[in-house]
């Protein structure tokens, strides 16, 4: 592989073995090997190629791509000596359906003098989580309700004295402290749930709405509307559902900054003055008078069973209790009706993050002495469609939560081959008590844990540990660092933010043999090491205090 010997060289360097730390069984030494580096690079480019690859369809859930993917993980794990995780079996199988809408649909904007018919995909975009074959809107009336956000905590109601009851809600994206940076307004430039459009979506379903319209800006939500109409014309994949899903909304859509404002115009609305007001407290949501939206969807349901692939170590001392390496092993598929390259290969989102367990559990295995609890590597369904596989793991967890010590997400590890960074950055930073064992590896390295360059873009929200927060279990979500050792930081942030506009859910993300890995052989190390330190002591790390995942884990650990 390229660059080993350039590895060797410098994480001989920069990952020093600190005093101490004999290998005893709890201080794992040998991850300072430059070996090892070598060993885990070398796994993460022929895994990452191989996932990556045209043959695998984009591995979309529910597809043959995916039957390819599951078995190829259960192979690798067999072979490296693991152990089936879900009792006897290597998976857990997910009921989901496929919704698959009509491209053709057109969204009808009418009020007095004003007629807009926009387009599927390039003028808006329209979808369902209700499981059935059609549904729509008929002159649902429209109401801006600013951020669409209820939050009693926070003395915040969007929704205040106005009925939505079957109207369709017009929402801007992100929250109030986005908007005005200022840090004692919800969370300041870092975002909240609040912010997230799934959020949005079923607080307006809560409020009786029929639709909701979100209005897509780059900055505020975090990725181009080419991400949107990317993740959204394929299909939404939902667990199935015995009721079809009869409370979600009809209709769930984005309207890009042109339309909406165009729309907001002919109401007599100014949409800057309106984001001017909805960042203040007190803020009334603003009917647009005589206004409507109708659209039909036009619906392909497929019911599947997609599975979770689940690999054990188990524990020599203490079994029942677990670690859990998570990453999801699904992206976009195959687009079918697109001119030129429609497959979207996901290498690095997440075939690097897959790559990322394979390698940690050939370490694991090739440790002297099993580790005291059981290790668990999850590699998860239907990431893309909304954390699917991982929700469903954490409603029906194979170990219970009490008896789970921590989870370790990888997501997106090859993101902008940065190569080695003098930084580790924490989405979610200061959360848990896992980041003291952060510090401790990092800081053996030579290496700093900071923030997370971009807490604005919710990550948080956006990846599966989230699913294991919520049942109360400390997660940890590292991402890459931008301080690169050989370019420095400006270099490593515009390179970092190139690769989100370029390739980040397009199908230019594919996997090519001149890949700078170290930086990924990095991450994999420090997950390695503090993997290693957890599994053969018996702490068992808590949530910080006002973290809200930190009464669910403390009453179940009762």
């Amino acid at each position: 592989m390229k660059n080993i010997l350039a590895l060797t060289s410098l994480l001989g360097a920069l990952w020093v073995t600190s005093p101490g730390m004999a290998d005893t069984g709890s201080q794992p030494a040998d991850t300072a090997a430059p070996a090892v580096a070598a060993r885990i690079e070398a796994s993460l480019h022929r895994h990452i190629a191989e996932l990556a690859s045209d043959a695998y369809e984009g591995r979309a859930p529910g597809t043959p791509g995916e039957e390819k993917t599951v078995q190829y993980l259960a192979e690798h794990f067999l072979a490296l000596g693991l152990e089936p995780g879900n009792r006897r079996s290597w998976f857990q199988e997910v009921p989901i359906t496929t919704i698959a809408t009509a491209p053709s649909a057109e969204l009808a904007l009418r009020g007095p003098d004003y007629r807009a018919d926009l387009a599927y995909g390039e003028q808006m975009m329209v979808a369902t989580q209700r499981q059935q074959s059609a549904v729509g809107l008929d002159n649902s009336e429209l109401v801006f309700v600013g951020y669409g956000i209820n939050a009693p905590e926070r003395d915040w109601n969007d929704y205040a004295g106005v009925d939505v009851t079957g109207k369709t809600v017009v929402i801007l994206i992100n929250d109030p402290g986005f908007a005005t940076g200022d840090p004692a307004l919800f969370n300041g430039r870092a975002m909240t749930y609040y912010g997230r459009w799934d959020y949005k979506y079923a607080e307006a379903a809560r409020q009786g709405a029929a639709g909701a319209l979100i209005i897509h800006e780059t900055a505020p939500a975090a990725y181009p509307w080419e991400v949107v109409r990317n993740s959204w014309s394929g299909g939404t994949i939902g667990i199935t559902s015995p009721d079809h899903n009869s409370d979600a909304l009809a209709v769930e859509g984005w309207l890009p900054l042109e339309q909406a404002s165009q729309l907001l115009a002919a109401a007599g609305m100014d949409l800057e003055q309106l984001k001017a007001a909805a960042v203040k407290p007190g803020f009334r949501a603003r009917p647009l008078a005589g206004f409507t939206a109708s659209v039909q969807l036009e619906n392909q349901l497929q019911n599947a069973l997609s599975r979770n692939v689940l690999a054990m170590i188990p524990g020599s001392s203490h079994p029942d209790e677990v670690i859990i390496y998570t990453a999801h092993w699904d992206h976009l598929g195959v687009r079918p009706n697109e001119a030129g390259d429609n497959i979207y290969n996901g290498a690095s989102d997440n075939a690097s993050g897959v790559a990322g367990l394979l390698a940690l559990a050939a370490e694991f295995q090739d440790q002297a002495s099993p580790p005291a609890r059981s290790i668990l590597f999850l590699a998860v369904t239907a990431e893309e469609s909304g954390l699917l596989g991982s929700r469903y793991y954490a409603e029906h967890p194979v170990f219970p939560p009490e008896k789970t010590v921590a989870n370790f997400n990888m997501d997106n590890i090859a993101a902008a081959n940065l190569g080695p960074t003098r930084d580790i950055a924490v989405v979610g930073y200061g959360n848990s008590e896992l980041e003291d064992y952060l510090a401790r590896a990092a800081e053996a390295k030579g290496r700093e844990v900071v923030q997370e360059p971009y807490p604005e873009k919710g990550f948080y929200y956006r990846s599966d540990h989230f699913s294991l927060a919520g049942i109360g279990i400390p997660a940890l979500y590292l991402t890459r660092g931008t301080d690169s050792v050989e370019h420095g930081q400006t270099w490593g942030r515009e390179r970092l933010e190139g690769w989100i506009a370029d390739h980040y859910h397009k199908p230019s993300d594919e996997y090519r043999e001149d890949w700078d890995l170290r930086g990924a052989v990095q991450e994999v190390m420090l997950l390695l090491h503090m993997g290693r330190e957890l599994a053969n002591n018996r702490d068992f790390p808590a949530w910080r205090d006002g973290v809200e995942f930190k009464a669910v884990r403390e009453a179940s650990r009762k």
